[in-house]
């Protein structure tokens, strides 16, 4: 958690990311992952996915372009197999390109309150709406891991600080808007799939971080609802 030194000290929430540690001096770099020759449970799907023969047998190639996406993702271990956790974000992304332009055709989130920013922790995507009006995304987020769910419900943007920084953990959080007990959305260096999630907040890729500065204010609703896989 972070704070804010602003009319007291208020808890705010904070992203998942934790600055790398610096290898010690002298230290051997880290060896890069051994590649595994077993097969995982999700090989073919997994296979489908990065545009590899659809077989189910882990070739050397398999590997090498599983454990490019663990890599990319931050996906541990990242050996290359085709495990559950590497499927799970696999499957996410499918999902979250099936939502196309409609992410709110269910009509859940609210379309009575003007400009909302709207979050599924379901499918960890969020957009931006005005009325039934689609004003900016859908685009992926990353939020609260188990233990620190990113809290459901309708709330209000009631802090802005774009160059906020956690005192608790040193971390950079730009773009913050403030919306619950402390959780924001802000910009992240991680990838949006990288697992298990934040420390509550919703984090954004710096682009859409921006766009949302740029398009929300302090007072504008925010409505959080669903359930982040793995929570």
């Amino acid at each position: 958690m972070g704070d804010i030194r602003r009319r007291g000290a208020v808890v705010l929430g904070v992203t998942g990311l934790i600055a790398p540690l610096t290898l010690a001096l002298g230290a051997a770099p880290a060896q890069a992952a051994s590649c595994t020759t077993q097969a995982g449970p999700y090989q073919k799907q997994v296979e489908k996915f990065l545009g590899r023969p659809v077989d189910g047998r882990q070739s050397s190639t398999d590997c090498k372009a599983i454990q490019a996406f663990q890599n990319k993702h931050g996906i541990r271990p990242n050996i290359g197999y085709a495990g559950p956790v590497t499927w799970g974000v696999m499957d996410l992304m499918n999902k979250q390109k099936a939502v196309g332009s409609k992410p709110n055709k269910a009509g859940t989130c609210p379309t009575n309150k003007g400009r909302i920013a709207c979050v599924n922790l379901t499918l960890q995507i969020s957009w931006i709406q005005d009325g039934s009006r689609l004003v900016y995304g859908p685009v992926p987020v990353r939020t609260g891991r188990d233990g620190y769910e990113t809290r459901t419900g309708l709330k209000k943007v009631y802090w802005r600080n774009i160059d906020h920084v956690s005192s608790i953990y040193d971390v950079p959080m730009p773009y913050s808007q403030f919306f619950d007990g402390g959780q924001a959305f802000h910009s992240a260096a991680v990838s949006m799939w990288n697992p298990p999630g934040s420390r509550g907040c919703v984090n954004m890729t710096k682009t859409a971080a921006k766009k949302y500065w740029s398009l929300l204010k302090t007072g504008d609703d925010v409505f959080v609802y669903g359930r982040k896989p793995g929570t």
